[in-house]
């Protein structure tokens, strides 16, 4: 369950409910909601099996935009994504990339530090507050 620069964090709740303490959790934070994908019924259209496992993409142009200054190549991280999933024993995960790797795979400098201490701890208030 490890990848590289991926946080994964267990949730005391069910895939729906985390899901949408994750979305009231960002919305509180003043972010903006860009998408919210069911990969799951995508799957049950075409027929295929797939256990919970959604995405939600959100984000903050204040926080995101510096970074694209100091390395454009950041847009394809950003925005910001978690995915909610069920893993086989039925527990439910919120998985995302961790800010400080992402930090590196684009090379951003020093000066990119507060804006990455930011995101991180963003985005760590906003999981934890899903999963709690």
């Amino acid at each position: 369950m490890s990848a590289e620069g991926l946080v994964s964090v267990r949730s005391q709740h069910g895939p729906e409910e985390t899901m949408n303490r994750l979305g009231a959790a960002v919305r509180a934070k003043g972010m903006t909601v860009f998408a919210q994908i069911d990969h799951a019924a995508g799957a049950e259209a075409v027929g295929l099996p797939l256990r919970p496992t959604e995405v939600l993409v959100f984000g903050n142009a204040r926080s995101g935009t510096p970074l694209m200054q100091s390395s454009q190549t950041m847009g394809i991280d950003l925005p910001l994504k978690v995915l909610v999933w069920q893993d086989d024993a039925g527990i439910t995960w919120l998985s995302y990339n961790d800010p400080d790797w992402l930090a590196r795979r684009h090379g951003l400098d020093d000066q990119s530090r507060q804006v990455i201490d930011t995101i991180n701890g963003v985005i760590n208030a906003v999981v934890m507050t899903a999963s709690s």
